[in-house]
């Protein structure tokens, strides 16, 4: 049994850290706890950014971080400020930078691999909160309006000017990020570590590429074994919740350097990765469950290979990446490279740019379970992977559903209410791996195609070349026998001969609405032009699927859909199974009940106007 350790803001990190002597601050328990110990946290606002000496030898001898049980425990990596002072509209204050330490994030600008606007990059990791609500940085003083600030830095001092409006800030809670992070170890292989029922808000952390160190406010720092549960984490200047890489295998070398293309730097990374020993036994593992991600700028979970044999699960992710202060491709709800094995499941993302990007080396990831609605641009991307990886019994009910750069997937019992994007890219060939295992088994190019479907509703309308249904594989061989016998028509050759055909599809028993198209080799399916109405609502916290059914839906059966199913994937010869090797079978839905009969994600779907509960009370937004 481990020592237990609290936390007050009654205490003094000169006391012994017991319930009746507690310390001030977490960041002195998280100096000493070893192996088996527990911080207590009591409740209060604690600005600080704790960084974790140690970690747990193991699973079951983790290091726990925890609110005391009923009480409200917030780390922000802000301070307040206060002396202000005002000409015309614009309020001053002159801050003495020995506020911030070794890191000025109103020096830091953001910046880094794949970031792509503002071009003249004037936007920093700092940011200005009036009570609580973050105002727009502006490049200069003529620029700012109300609820807008800008920033100098000079020798000793950094000078923020702001325009609160009708607010005295004064007179308010005015809030500025000082600090990088709130929780992030600054050495890596802190292991095992439990961090519970806490609020995180206002880190100044940076854009994290996945070329790059990826801190978040929050993260693992390349380490093995976290929970990070039940907390509610919100306003990251960039990342929320990071599984992220360490900067030893490179950090932003292409705007470094730019002798080589991005891609071929990340490419790099993961060898350099591999070197440095990534590999189940010492990255990943990490279990985040139960959160609540809001208002961040880059990413609600980001993480590059940091992410792989994970468990990511029940969280409720919103309003990421939507406000477009700045913007690059490494922006989502959810944003992983490298996800080997990894389990995302019952998770609600909406109101994000994207909702969630699997890219790079997905395999083995399986997609089960999750609710997706009024993203920005699309619900999923999934991105120059081989597969095998699972996508089943998931809604995406925005506008558009998903883009699918990749080969290799199984989409089963899925409810798509809005066009797809699907195209080869034959000019990136990216790893994949020996079964379960980081190891790199060979290099591919992604040609699109050897994708399964099955039992999938599609709904909603097609547009600029966003489509609805799987015609978009129209022309696709339906069986690799038939794809090699086309393969051999074209004589003696080696790679030009494959990149002459389309891989084979797999697809049947889906569901086609609204005027979404089959594939035109599908044999058996239901085809309808009635008017879906599909609605995703939410009332008290609560989120509702709507949706009207054909009368011939209950004679559209469901195909059994399991590992030898599903086959193998051409290029990696692997197949769908469990993280853990065992077989997979999907036999139940969305909600946990028996679905052996109906497609979609919901077996009670029925002909006619249906009205589900999909969560109930998945609290503040």
């Amino acid at each position: 049994m481990g020592r237990i350790y609290h936390v007050a803001k009654t205490g003094n990190d000169k006391n012994t850290g017991n319930e009746k002597e507690p310390f001030l601050t977490i960041s002195r328990a998280a100096a000493i706890a070893r192996s088996g110990d527990t911080v207590v946290i009591h409740e209060g606002t604690y600005r600080e950014n704790v960084s974790p000496k140690y970690g747990g030898i193991s699973d079951y001898e983790r290091i726990v971080y925890t609110a005391a049980e009923g009480e409200s425990v917030v780390i922000k990596g802000s301070e307040q400020i206060k002396g202000w002072h005002k000409s015309d509209s614009v309020w001053k204050a002159e801050i003495n930078n020995s506020i911030f330490g070794s890191y000025n994030p109103y020096e830091q600008t953001i910046d880094g691999d794949w970031l792509m606007s503002p071009t003249d990059k004037f936007l920093h990791a700092g940011a200005v909160y009036l009570n609580g609500v973050p105002l727009d940085e502006k490049i200069d003083t003529k620029s700012l309006l109300q609820n807008s600030w800008r920033c100098e830095v000079r020798n000793d001092e950094t000078i923020i000017y702001a325009d609160f409006g009708e607010y005295d800030p004064n007179e308010e809670l005015v809030e500025i990020n000082v600090r990088k992070t709130c929780f992030y170890p600054e050495m890596t292989g802190i292991n095992y570590i439990t961090v519970r029922g806490l609020e995180m808000a206002h880190a100044a952390t940076p854009w994290a590429p996945p070329t790059a160190e990826q801190p978040g406010l929050i993260g693992t720092h390349w380490s093995k074994g976290w929970i990070i549960e039940d907390n509610i984490i919100h306003d990251s200047r960039c990342c929320g919740i990071s599984v992220g890489k360490e900067k030893a295998t490179g950090h932003n070398p292409y705007i470094e350097y730019g002798r080589k293309s991005g891609y071929q730097y990340q490419l790099e990374t993961v060898f350099k990765a591999l070197q440095a020993g990534w590999c189940k036994e010492k990255i990943g593992s990490h279990i985040i469950r139960n959160n609540t991600i809001y208002n961040c700028g880059q990413n609600g979970i980001v993480g590059n290979m940091g992410g792989a044999f994970s468990r990511i699960y029940g969280n409720h992710i919103y309003n990421i990446g939507n406000k477009r202060e700045f913007f690059g491709y490494e922006i989502a709800g959810i944003k992983l490279h490298a996800a080997i094995d990894t389990v995302i499941k019952h998770n609600v993302i909406h109101g994000c740019f994207w909702g969630l990007w699997l890219d790079w080396q997905a395999q083995g990831v399986r997609l089960s379970s999750n609710v997706f609605f009024d993203n920005v641009d699309k619900d999923l991307w999934i991105e120059v992977t081989h597969g095998p990886f699972v996508v089943d019994n998931n809604i995406f009910a925005s506008k558009r559903s998903m883009t699918n750069n990749a080969q290799g997937g199984a989409y089963v019992n899925n409810l798509f209410c809005g066009g797809v994007q699907y195209y080869s890219v034959p000019d990136r060939s990216t790893p994949y791996h020996f079964p379960h295992s980081t190891s790199v088994a060979g290099c591919a190019a992604v040609y699109g195609g050897d994708d399964r479907y099955y039992n999938n509703i599609f709904c909603g309308t097609q547009e600029d070349g966003w489509l609805t249904g799987t015609h978009y594989y129209n022309g696709s061989p339906i069986s690799m026998e038939e794809y090699m016998e086309r393969v051999a028509s074209h004589g003696r050759g080696d790679i030009e001969n494959f990149k002459c055909e389309k891989q084979p599809v797999y697809i049947d028993r889906n569901c086609y609405l609204d005027g979404a198209e089959p594939f035109e080799k599908e044999e058996n399916n239901l085809v309808s032009k009635i008017p879906s109405d599909f609605l995703v609502t939410i009332s008290s916290g609560d989120i509702y699927l709507e949706i009207t059914l054909p009368n011939e839906f209950e004679s559209l059966r469901a195909v059994e859909v399991n590992t030898k199913k599903l086959g193998t994937p051409r290029i990696c010869e692997l197949p769908f199974e469990a993280p853990d090797g065992t077989m997979l079978a999907i036999t139940a839905d969305m909600l946990g009940e028996d679905n052996t009969g109906t497609v979609g994600p919901l077996s009670c779907l029925r002909a006619g106007r249906n009205k589900v509960l999909l969560h109930g009370n998945v609290g503040k937004f």
